[in-house]
Formats: structure tokens, C-alpha cells, sequence
């Protein structure tokens, strides 16, 4: 690896919705949760969890609700709503279980990386559950291409807070902050957690949306292998 011949040697990049399609990944595995108890899932059934997980997931972004909190309620939510008999908790187990065995990637994520681990070391910086991501990557062809995982679970904190990129920054060997960039599909998560850092930013902004609450990007992207115009 020649980290001289490229303007970021160091890449940070986002989980889901960036590397892996945690949409395919998280009907797959709310179809098969709900097979486990009997129902059979449909287009509405999904919305309707979405709409909950991700209420939740934002108020522990903000610090309002515990990880722990957070899987304690959304099944629990979501079965009252449906009137399924089940531990919402158990249910979430569950759940966790099928979504590590998803390792469905978004267009040109392979081949993006392949192409710049050559130049690049490529680390992953999510937030989520830490057993899932890790299991997610280890059975996912990008395994093999990534430098290292980086799970907000194991932090103590997530995206965008100072304390996630502080523990990351810390365990990459000769880290200088000139020499990475992040790239992340999430503006509040990924983008203003690189502002807060210090780092460039890219985001991956594959749905043509538009910049809101004054986050600005370094970069602005619609397609992974864009990434390669930037890098080399």
C-alpha cells in the first residue's frame, strides 16, 4: 500500500445504507421474525416498524434513550400495535439473530473497496449492536478488506458525538486528522460527526436529497465508485 499517491490514505466509512443495504437487510430479517411467530409481513408491516425503530434510534442518537432501552421497546411497540402475543425483548434477540446473517451490500461496495484498499486503509465506523455488525462484516465478502470495525456499542458513544471519533482516532495506528476522510449517507449521523471531529466529510447522497440543518459536506456523492475520483 502506497498511502502517498492518494489525497485520504485513511477512509472512514459508515455501515448501513453506505457499504451494506440495511433496507434489503432489515425486511429480510423482520419477514423471517415475524415467520417465527406465525405472521406473514407485508410492505404497511414494515413502514410501521421502521416508523418506530428509527423514532427510537434518533433519541439515541441524542442521548434521550439507552441502546438498552431502545431494543427493550421497539418490539414490544410494535407487537401492541400488531396485537401479537410475544416478549417484545425476545423478540429483539430474535431479531438481532437474522439481521447478523444478512450481508447484503449496496451497489459497487465491493468493487469500491477492493479498488481502495489498495491505496487506502478502510475502516468501518457504525453505530448499532456490535455483535451484529462485526458478524455482518465477517461473513461479507468485504471482510477480507477492511482494516478494522468500529461499533458505537463498544465506544460508549455513537455518531456524531466527539467521544465516538475520539475513541476511533485512538486505535488507528499513525492517525492524522489531514489525512482521512469519512463517508457516511447520513448528514446528522455521518457528515456532522466528522465536522465535530475535524475530519473531511463525503456524503453519499444516493437519493438526490437536500442539504438540511446547515450540515455541510467536503464532498457530495451519488454513487460509491464516485469515491475513486476523490481518492486517487
Amino acid at each position: 500500500m502506497n498511502e502517498r499517491t492518494v489525497k485520504y490514505p485513511i477512509l472512514l466509512l459508515d455501515a448501513d445504507d453506505t457499504l451494506f443495504d440495511f433496507q434489503q437487510a432489515e425486511r429480510n430479517a423482520l419477514e423471517q421474525l415475524l415467520r417465527d411467530f406465525g405472521h406473514s409481513c407485508n410492505e404497511n408491516l414494515r413502514a410501521q416498524y421502521r416508523n418506530i425503530n428509527e423514532a427510537l434510534w434518533r433519541r439515541h442518537e441524542m442521548g434521550e434513550l439507552t441502546k438498552e432501552e431502545l431494543q427493550a421497546t421497539r418490539f414490544t411497540r410494535f407487537f401492541e400495535m400488531l396485537s401479537i402475543k410475544g416478549d417484545g425483548l425476545a423478540a429483539n434477540e430474535r431479531y438481532l439473530y437474522h439481521l447478523a446473517e444478512q450481508t447484503c451490500l449496496m451497489d459497487d461496495a465491493l468493487d469500491i473497496c477492493r479498488e481502495l484498499s489498495s491505496y487506502c486503509r478502510l475502516y468501518i465506523v457504525t453505530n448499532g449492536i456490535s455483535r451484529v455488525q462485526k458478524r455482518r462484516l465477517a461473513f461479507s465478502p468485504l471482510a477480507e478488506l477492511i482494516t478494522d470495525i468500529f461499533v458505537s456499542e463498544d465506544s460508549g458513544s455513537q455518531k456524531p458525538k466527539i467521544e465516538f471519533f475520539d475513541y476511533v482516532f485512538a486505535r488507528i495506528p499513525n492517525f492524522y486528522r489531514q489525512k482521512a476522510l469519512i463517508v457516511g449517507d447520513s448528514l446528522s449521523s455521518d457528515i456532522q460527526g466528522g465536522i465535530n471531529a475535524g475530519i473531511d466529510t463525503c456524503w453519499f447522497n444516493r437519493q438526490g436529497k437536500e442539504i438540511s440543518g446547515g450540515i455541510m459536506p467536503t464532498y457530495e456523492i451519488s454513487k460509491l465508485r464516485q469515491l475513486s475520483q476523490l481518492i486517487l
